[in-house]
């Protein structure tokens, strides 16, 4: 039996549709919005109603199985992550009650309202804020140099997913399209962002956390030309497209979203990374999370790579709690990096991973700005250090978005997501190792 199959079974089997836990209801629906754009859909969603008016009918199964395969839906890789994340969330045990009463129970994920989904993300940023303006202009691009408690700010934001959300785009309106405002029903929206205390914001946390299968939390660093808003955006809908039942986090520091503001980023960007290593301590330290992965992109991966290897350096048991350091497109000097930061990443729990891609585009700003090249370049020049899982990802996607439809196994997500998921090394995903006299590499599959 496939495995769209065997989900959905097992989902029927535990009361789908209308009597299973709200959380296998939530995936068993996803699942079917994931069907619902192929051209057979109908006569799936049938096979489907079948089984679910005789869930142990056997020859139903081999029918449903027969027009999946009919239709190729098995080769879709949204499908496929929307049948996985049912299943796992059917070995999921129930969420435990919060422990602390004044933080919120965690939000399921998927949980839909209306015709959309809702993400929520949690954040810390030293953006300097402004609570009365609406969510999406609450954080500007300038420092926070007026904080009475430091330069950091908490809180967390509701993030929209609509239900014919494609995975791996940033759904926004279009001017093509006569959109002129954001629809929820349409388009991922920063809905809300309520900033909390420290104390309130851990122990929110804390309890999402506790509440995932695996104790797991990831931490997004975005990079350059980055908003707030448009950070909170993303984070949201790389926690949906990778299915994480864990709690999803960013650091949004000072960018200026805007794309002649290069050096302005790149002088906030060292600026906050004394801020970004602080938030890392304190988090690793407060969570309790037994899985945690950094994420971040191209100029972000500066501030992320330093802070963790300072971290490794200073309180590398506390840094022993990191599962994956992720880096994308590195906007990072290569000698830099190879010579002062990779040995000190050495010592983490796990190989980093490294895309690279020379066409990854705030990396082609960055070129524009030095003369040596970058950790993320790809080509001859590609960085090949010990310690360090180098993807040559040219020609694939390195932002965490698609902007066409997604491309079975052939972006940084949906890499990720074997790599977390089934913490599977390069060599266990579906990459092709090169071998040269610097060192091996890997590269997508074609």
């Amino acid at each position: 039996m496939d495995l769209i199959t065997s989900a959905v079974v097992a989902a029927i089997e535990h009361g789908a549709p209308g009597h299973a836990p709200e959380a296998v209801a939530s995936h068993y629906e996803r699942l079917k919005l994931a069907i619902a754009k192929f051209d057979s859909a109908a006569a799936i969603l049938a096979a489907i109603a079948a089984l679910e008016a005789e869930p142990g009918n056997t020859q139903l199964q081999l029918a449903l199985s027969a027009a999946l395969s009919t239709a190729n839906v098995p080769d879709d890789m949204e499908t496929l992550f929307a049948a996985q994340g049912l299943l796992d969330a059917l070995q999921r045990p129930p969420s435990p009650l919060p422990e602390v009463a004044t933080a919120p129970a965690p939000a399921d994920k998927s949980a839909v309202v209306s015709n959309y989904a809702v993400v929520k993300v949690y954040f810390a940023t030293d953006r300097q804020r402004d609570v009365g303006k609406p969510p999406a202009q609450r954080f500007s691009g300038e420092r926070n140099i007026m904080g009475g408690n430091g330069p950091l700010s908490y809180g967390s934001c509701d993030i929209s997913i609509p239900r014919d959300h494609r995975m791996g785009q940033l759904e926004s309106p279009s001017l093509w399209r006569l959109e002129f405002r954001d629809d929820p029903a349409k388009h991922v929206v920063l809905l809300s962002a309520e900033v909390q205390d420290r104390d309130n914001f851990f122990a929110a946390l804390k309890t999402q956390i506790r509440a995932s299968a695996g104790k797991s939390a990831f931490v997004f660093v975005h990079g350059y030309n980055v908003s707030f808003e448009d950070a909170a955006r993303r984070t949201g809908q790389m926690a949906y497209d990778l299915g994480f039942d864990g709690a999803p986090v960013f650091y949004s520091w000072p960018s200026h979203g805007d794309l002649a503001g290069y050096t302005i980023d790149e002088n906030n960007i060292e600026w906050s990374t004394p801020h970004i290593t602080a938030f890392l301590a304190d988090f690793l330290a407060s969570t309790e999370a037994a899985q945690v992965y950094l994420v971040g992109h191209s100029m972000g991966s500066r501030g992320l790579a330093r802070a963790v290897a300072d971290l490794l350096a200073a309180q590398p048991q506390l840094a022993q709690k990191i599962t994956e350091l992720i880096l994308s497109a590195p906007d990072i000097d290569a000698a830099i990096f190879k010579h002062d930061i990779a040995p000190k990443l050495a010592h983490a729990r796990n190989p980093v991973t490294l895309y690279a891609s020379s066409q990854d585009l705030a990396l082609a700003a960055s070129k524009a700005v030095h003369s040596y090249p970058r950790a993320g370049d790809s080509g001859a020049g590609m960085l090949i250090v010990a310690g360090v899982e180098t993807i040559d990802a040219t020609g694939v996607d390195t932002s965490f978005m698609k902007h066409s439809y997604f491309a079975e196994k052939r972006s940084a997500l949906s890499d990720m997501f074997y790599l977390i998921r089934n913490q599977a090394r390069a060599d266990q995903r579906f990459l092709d190792p090169v071998d040269t006299a610097a060192g091996r590499y890997w590269t997508f599959k074609p």
